[in-house]
């Protein structure tokens, strides 16, 4: 009866631990069987999806740390799309590469200031303020251009921030690493990490232990909106035009790919590694999907139901622990 249990426990981590890798080798098989001979297991394609997943993972690695708290952030497609278009027109008014890169990260860490001080400081629920600050977001990004795109014409920009390589290497994946290495550094390797850690965990417990919550929640936030900023920047350069439509609807597959890769979302537990592959998940699954002839709205259908069944599984999780 004890072998039993242990067995039972030794399966129940070996799932908590790896059942995003095991999630991407189905995938992986799936499309191996269903689209035989279509062009998915190319170089080109596998490099094309890494550039389709980059900015999703860069939001991803934000969004972790807000949601390792407890909270939500469904702003930040809508902060994509402000950052991407103020990027445009800083450009368009003259400013160099690097002011006009200061623009689109200065768009995005206001968003998220103002987004922390919400949940931290007045104490609203994430998940309403920043759905609230969303619809401000894009009414704001609106009133420029009506819509309208706004293009880039500076070359050395777009190779930058998005459609320039480095040998094989697309720039995207050099921005997406970067992201990664320092959010896992700072979650798993510093005491901030453990700070926002214990936050969503025991929220209480952590205030007691001398943690100032409300600074760790407003920061969480800044480092969301900021992350969404760079985002921004990274879809303008890779399409050569700022939109404020640009990040429509990526809260869901950014969320998608979070919970996928192990972070809990009553917050307490998270990996910013497991965030890289679920979103690789998530962009593989709709590169495929594309690929098959699935529509628009097809695509929506399954990418909803992959996220319930992220959650509903991150819930049976919880519930073991």
């Amino acid at each position: 009866m004890q072998s039993k249990g242990i067995n039972k426990a030794s399966v129940i981590r070996f799932l908590r631990e790896y059942t995003i890798y095991v999630a991407l080798a189905v995938v992986i098989l799936f499309f191996a069987i269903t689209l035989r001979g279509k062009g998915f297991f190319t170089p080109g394609n596998a490099l094309n999806i890494i550039r389709q997943t980059s900015a999703l993972a860069i939001m991803g690695v934000g969004l972790t740390f807000v949601i390792c708290t407890g909270g939500i952030d469904l702003s930040i497609g809508s902060i994509v799309g402000l950052s991407s278009l103020l990027t445009a027109l800083a450009m368009r008014q003259g400013a160099n590469v690097f002011l006009a890169f200061l623009v689109g990260i200065a768009t995005g860490a206001l968003v998220g200031a103002v987004n922390g001080f919400l949940y931290s400081k007045l104490k609203m629920p994430s998940f309403i303020s920043t759905l609230a600050m969303s619809g401000i977001i894009y009414g704001i990004a609106l009133l420029p251009t009506e819509s309208s795109p706004v293009p880039i014409a500076n070359d050395l920009f777009n190779e930058i921030f998005g459609s320039g390589d480095i040998g094989p290497i697309p720039i995207l994946m050099i921005w997406m690493i970067t992201a990664v290495i320092l959010g896992h550094i700072m979650l798993r390797h510093m005491k901030y990490g453990r700070q926002v850690l214990a936050v969503g965990g025991n929220e209480i417990s952590a205030k007691y232990s001398g943690i100032n919550t409300a600074k760790i929640k407003f920061q969480v936030m800044l480092v969301c909106g900021t992350m969404a900023g760079l985002a921004g920047c990274l879809y303008a350069g890779r399409m050569h035009t700022g939109r404020c439509t640009f990040g429509e609807g990526a809260e869901t597959q950014v969320i998608a790919g979070v919970v996928l890769g192990g972070t809990i979302m009553n917050g307490g537990k998270g990996s910013i590694i497991g965030t890289l592959v679920g979103s690789i998940l998530i962009g593989m699954i709709s590169n495929g999907l594309v690929i098959m002839g699935l529509n628009v709205a097809q695509q929506e259908i399954v990418q909803g139901i992959i996220i319930i069944l992220a959650i509903a599984f991150g819930s049976a999780q919880e519930r073991e622990a």
